[in-house]
C-alpha cells in the first residue's frame, strides 16, 4: 500500500536515527515516489528542523537542531507554570478551544473548573480533560499526525466550522512582529480556523518562541487578546503588545 506523506516523513526519520543518511534514490526505491517528491519530502523535512540537506540526500542534524519529540517536551517547568496561569482564565460552564500543543496540554491538566465544554484535536488533551470527570470533551477528526499526536487536515477544518467557543487556548512555534507563525502547513491551517471560532485567543508562548519566524503564517497580532509567558520578553515585544492592545500575562509574575 502506498504511503501517505506523513508515513514517509516518519520513515526517513527513522532511517536516519539508525543509519545517518539517506539518499534520493533509495527514498524513490523505498517509498516508489518520484525524484521530485523525494525532494518535496526533503525540503519539507529541513523546514520541521529535522534533517539538514546536502547534495543527493540529506544526513541526521546536529543533537542541538533535533525536532524533539512530543512526549520529551511535555513537561518542562516554565511550560507548566504558562499552562497554570492561563488555566486561571477559565470560568465553569466555559467553552474553549485547546490547540494541539505541549503548553496548552499543561494548560488542560491545570483546569479545575466545573461543566467545562471542550473541542480540541489534541489526543493526549482530550485524553486528559475526559480523565479529569470535569468536562464533556469534543475530539475533532480528520488525518492524525502520529509524530504531534494531533489531528489535522480540512476535515479537521470542516468540523471546526461547527463550533463558538469562548476561548481558544493557542500554541505557539514561533513569534514575530508579524505575529504567529508555524512550520507546518497543514498545522498553520487549523489554527487559522480556530482563531475565527473564539470570541478570545490566548497564546501560550515560553520565552524562546519569541523573536522566531517560522515558514508559514498563522495570524497577525490583531487576532490575539491575551499572550501568556514565564519571562518580560524585549522592548520591541512589549510595545508590539501594547500597540495592538494585547495582554501579556507572566507566569508567577504581574500582568501587563
Amino acid at each position: 500500500m502506498r504511503l501517505t506523506q506523513e508515513e514517509r516523513l516518519l520513515a526517513i526519520v527513522e532511517h536516519l536515527k539508525q543509519h545517518g543518511k539517506i539518499s534520493i534514490e533509495q527514498i524513490c526505491e523505498r517509498f516508489g515516489v518520484s525524484r521530485d517528491t523525494a525532494r518535496r519530502d526533503l525540503v519539507k523535512l529541513e523546514e520541521d528542523r529535522m534533517i539538514v540537506r546536502v547534495r543527493g540526500g540529506a544526513i541526521r542534524p546536529p543533537l542541538t537542531h533535533e525536532a524533539i519529540h512530543y512526549e520529551d517536551r511535555v513537561h518542562h517547568e516554565a511550560k507548566r507554570a504558562i499552562g497554570r496561569t492561563a488555566a486561571a482564565l477559565i470560568r465553569d460552564g466555559d467553552h474553549v478551544l485547546f490547540d494541539a500543543s505541549t503548553t496548552v496540554q499543561c494548560a488542560a491538566e491545570a483546569v479545575y473548573v466545573r461543566d467545562l465544554i471542550a473541542v480540541t484535536n489534541s489526543i493526549d488533551i482530550a485524553d486528559t480533560l475526559a480523565k479529569s470527570g470535569r468536562a464533556t470533551v469534543y475530539l475533532l477528526g480528520g488525518q492524525l499526525n502520529p509524530w504531534h499526536r494531533n489531528i489535522v487536515g480540512t476535515q479537521t477544518v470542516e468540523m471546526l466550522r461547527q463550533y463558538r467557543v469562548d476561548w481558544l487556548f493557542l500554541g505557539a512555534c514561533g513569534l514575530s512582529e508579524e505575529g504567529l507563525t508555524s512550520a507546518n502547513p497543514e498545522e498553520a491551517f487549523v489554527k487559522r480556523e480556530m482563531i475565527r471560532r473564539a470570541d478570545r485567543t490566548v497564546v501560550l508562548a515560553d520565552a524562546t518562541k519569541f523573536g522566531k519566524t517560522l515558514f508559514h503564517s498563522v495570524c497577525s497580532w490583531e487576532d490575539i487578546d491575551f499572550i501568556v509567558t514565564e519571562q518580560q520578553p524585549d522592548d520591541v515585544f512589549r510595545k508590539l503588545l501594547e500597540q495592538h492592545d494585547v495582554q501579556m500575562l507572566i507566569a508567577g509574575g504581574e500582568s501587563r
